[in-house]
């Protein structure tokens, strides 16, 4: 089972690294990190280089897809290599998944048309403007597209997504070996329970967050 894990520069970290740390303990699991070209991609922080050890010519017909959010998926809205590898990729997949604004990518990609999916907050509502249908859950599954809120969220659909492809005692044993038991100490990971203020200090910085 080849698991296909899209970057690009300026991705967000944890929605590439959460997902694969959790799928890729599934069995069977062949995962690849693929961008345009190999080689080292950039996360949005500047800090953090991940290696995509394929260029999307070099895989065409992955099992699994995942395509992160982060600022720079912006650049890849319009019509070119990335828009055009999910569009093709996804023609063979059995799960076509996203975390945060990629989902965004997905439905400018025409996969979401009609659909029901979520993505970060301060982005979900734009998915109408791709024909999608904006649902404030953390995780959404329609058919064999899942989506995911923001960042974190991703893990928590890997988890999901998991329990789908290996059954939930495959899935709950990853989760354990991974001690996944969160306990934040605030309640600020959602724009309804987070201060205002701290809501609007998040709001300012926007465009540092997603695109």
């Amino acid at each position: 089972m080849q698991i296909a894990i899209l970057l690009y520069d300026r991705f967000t970290a944890l929605d590439v690294v959460g997902p694969y740390d959790v799928l890729s303990h599934l069995p069977g699991a062949e995962v690849v990190f693929v961008a345009e070209q190999p080689g080292p991609v950039v996360n949005e922080v500047g800090s953090l280089h991940l290696v995509a050890g394929a260029a999307l010519a070099d895989v065409t017909r992955p099992d699994v897809v995942v395509v992160p959010g982060g600022p720079g998926q912006n650049a890849h809205m319009a019509d070119g290599p990335v828009r055009r590898w999910i569009q093709a990729v996804d023609a063979h997949s059995t799960w076509t998944a996203s975390v945060c604004s990629g989902s965004l990518l997905l439905a400018a990609a025409g996969l979401l048309t009609g659909r029901p999916a979520t993505s970060h907050w301060l982005v979900r509502d734009a998915l109408a403007d791709h024909g999608a249908i904006p649902i404030a859950d953390r995780v959404v599954f329609n058919g064999k597209y899942v989506t995911a809120a923001g960042v974190s969220a991703g893990l928590d659909m890997a988890f999901a997504l998991a329990g789908r492809i290996a059954g939930d005692a495959v899935a709950q044993a990853i989760q354990l070996a991974h001690e996944y038991d969160p306990r934040p100490p605030y309640r600020s990971g959602n724009p309804d329970t987070a201060p205002r203020a701290i809501a609007d200090a998040v709001l300012a910085r926007r465009a540092s967050i997603v695109s």
